[in-house]
């Protein structure tokens, strides 16, 4: 999906993916602690909100305007505080260093030739200590791309986002196949969610 999609998909009042957070955010609050946080890709903001909502500062990043206006929407109707700031998993600059660096199907948008380059980056904006918290969409023999797919994401390999963490202690794994309805098609899903801890 394109930027434009994405600011068209957020132009509406209703939330597309909801107000409630998803699972994995719930999963990763079991792991995180501290209390500075990124949501990378957060969409409307649920998760970030969510986050919010435990106690976290957070930084909400993406790259449709659309949605960073609703989730500020979304967390003043909470009545917790998110940052805002437009900006694109590629090229994100950062200032100062997280304990929680959080991000669900979004990396899937990181151009293959700068994965390495980029999860070292993000790695070095984590204070010692801190949690990585990634959801990430891999290739799968049995699952076709995705209808609403598009030429700007690219699947991981099964187990290859492990490789980018090698010296730090992974604290959580999953792997699962999951039916969506995105783009009004219905389609499965192959993701791995990790999170990794920095020594």
């Amino acid at each position: 999906m394109s930027e434009d999609h994405h600011q068209n998909l957020y132009a509406t009042e209703d939330f597309y993916w909801g107000r409630e957070p998803n699972d994995f955010a719930r999963r990763a609050l079991d792991f995180a602690h501290g209390t500075s946080a990124i949501d990378i890709g957060a969409g409307e903001g649920r998760d970030a909100v969510f986050l919010a909502e435990h106690g976290f500062d957070i930084l909400a990043v993406d790259t449709a305007a659309n949605g960073l206006a609703k989730a500020m929407r979304l967390a003043q109707e909470r009545g917790v505080e998110v940052r805002v700031r437009e900006g694109d998993v590629n090229s994100l600059e950062l200032d100062g260093s997280f304990d929680l660096v959080y991000s669900a199907g979004t990396i899937q948008y990181l151009h293959p030739e700068n994965r390495e380059r980029r999860f070292a980056y993000f790695q070095k904006h984590t204070n010692s200590g801190g949690v990585h918290a990634i959801l990430t969409f891999v290739d799968h023999p049995d699952i076709p791309p995705a209808p609403d797919w598009s030429e700007g994401e690219f699947l991981y390999a099964p187990g290859e986002l492990r490789e980018y963490y090698a010296e730090w202690k992974c604290l959580h794994s999953h792997s699962l196949v999951f039916d969506d309805d995105s783009g009004g098609e219905p389609h499965k899903h192959a993701v791995e969610e990790y999170v990794f801890e920095k020594p």
